[in-house]
Formats: C-alpha cells, structure tokens, sequence
C-alpha cells in the first residue's frame, strides 16, 4: 500500500505499547503510515521519542515538557531543563518543540505551568523549531500566549469552539490538528471544527494510545487508525478520504520540514 498517513502527534514510548512496540512501529508503513512525529512529555520520554526516530525511518520526534509533568519538575532548575532541551532539539530528527502548554483539567499548579510554558514558548522562537501546544481547559491563558509570542506552531487534539479557531489563527502562524473525538457520537463542536477549519491549516493526529476513534473507541490506538478519522472529516467537509490524507499530509511535510 502507498504511504498516505501523517500522524501529527503520538505517544511511542507510552507503556501502552511496551509488548509490541517493535513489532507494531514495524508494520505501520504496510499499513499505509508515511510518517509519525512521537512526543516527549519530560526529559527522560523526549530522549525515549528520539530512540525511536532514529530505529525507525518514518519517525520523528519533538521534545519538551507536557503540563502534566509539572509537579515532577524542580521549578528552581527550570533553565537547566530548558537547556537539555535545547541540546535535544538539535537532533537531525527532531523535528518540533513540544509537549507544552497548559492542563487546568487536573489539579496542577498554575504559576509553574505558566513558567514551564513561556519559557519553551521563548525556546521556540529563539531557534525557529515549530512548538506543539496542549491546551485542555484553559483557552484563554492559551490564547493570551498565542497574542504574545505568535509561535509557529500546532495546536494538538484541538478542543476549542470555531470562535477560538478565528483568533488561534490571528495569532502567529498556527496549525490545529484533529484525531479520533471528531468521530465519536456526541461530538458536536469537534464536528463544527472540522467543518470550519481551513484545509490548509488541518493536521490530522491520533494522540496514540489515546483517543482512538470510532469504532476502536476505548482501545488502544495506533497510527493506522487515523484513516477512520480521514473519512469522517470527508463525510462532514464533502471531500473524499484520500483528498483529507492528501491536504493533511502535505500540511505536515510543510509544518515539520520533513
């Protein structure tokens, strides 16, 4: 089968995946998969991610610290985390800055997201590497820094209205990528999403294992699976599923210079 599928964000050093890794990440491109780009949430998973870019030709990584690892990092440290960082994303595969961003869902220190946020966010705009942005629950902070720093950059399994979608891309030149909630039953606002959403900005995502799509909800997920993601969004915009695989993996190639 021809390569078709970008995966803008995954997780391959989740445990999720710790029986099969191998033997999965081998069959992806058979499966369709022309390119996967696996996220770091810390030091020690962004180090794992660019393991896996350089076993596997269509991987790439980015690295960065994710909200939810907040409380694991020493705040008194942060410019040398921020530095190990910066000496990873000089890796010939690395190809974004990212996981970052804000988590108000879980109960997680505020100040020290935001600090841990802007300080890759500068990061970011200093060496010119796109940043992929995780925002769940605090639209309008996220918004705040998207007015201040205008990154290049991806805002992952985005979960904001259509409203939001106008100003994100008023500010700085951002990209939103959509995965597996735009095919489940009750998804409403994801679905007004995929209508609206310029097909020049839209990146399609699996955020595996997580967020598998219908009818996989509640398994793990895996890249291939995205092609039932595609052909929802087909169905919602009028297109065909290899017209959302074709904008959708041109988009990728462009955001991430691969």
């Amino acid at each position: 089968m021809e390569r078709r599928i970008f995966d803008a964000h995954c997780h391959y050093d989740d445990d999720k995946f710790d029986e099969d890794r191998n033997e999965l990440l081998s069959s992806l491109p058979e499966k369709g998969v022309f390119a996967v780009v696996t996220n770091g949430t810390d030091i020690k998973t962004s180090e794992t991610s660019l393991e896996l870019a350089e076993k596997y030709d269509f991987v790439y990584a980015a690295v960065g610290i994710h909200p939810e690892s907040t409380e694991e990092t020493d705040i008194s440290q942060i410019d040398n985390y921020i530095e190990k960082i910066a000496k990873l994303l000089e890796h010939k595969k690395a190809v974004a800055l990212g996981e970052a961003g804000l988590d108000y869902y879980w109960d997680i220190p505020k100040e020290e997201q935001h600090i841990i946020f802007e300080k890759q966010l500068q990061l970011a705009a200093d060496i010119g590497k796109p940043i992929i942005i995780h925002d769940r629950e605090a639209h309008g902070d996220t918004l705040g820094y998207l007015k201040r720093y205008k990154p290049f950059g991806l805002l992952h399994c985005y979960s904001g209205s259509v409203e939001m979608l106008k100003e994100v891309f008023r500010y700085g030149d951002m990209m939103i990528s959509l995965g597996g909630t735009v095919t489940f039953k009750n998804a409403r606002v994801p679905v007004e999403v995929a209508k609206e959403v310029p097909l020049e900005k839209l990146l399609l995502e699996t955020d595996a294992p997580y967020l598998a799509p219908v009818p996989f909800r509640g398994k793990r997920c895996d890249s291939s699976l995205i092609l039932h993601t595609a052909q929802r969004i087909g169905e919602i915009r009028g297109i065909s599923t290899e017209d959302v695989l074709k904008y959708t993996l041109e988009n990728a190639r462009r955001f991430y210079n691969v």
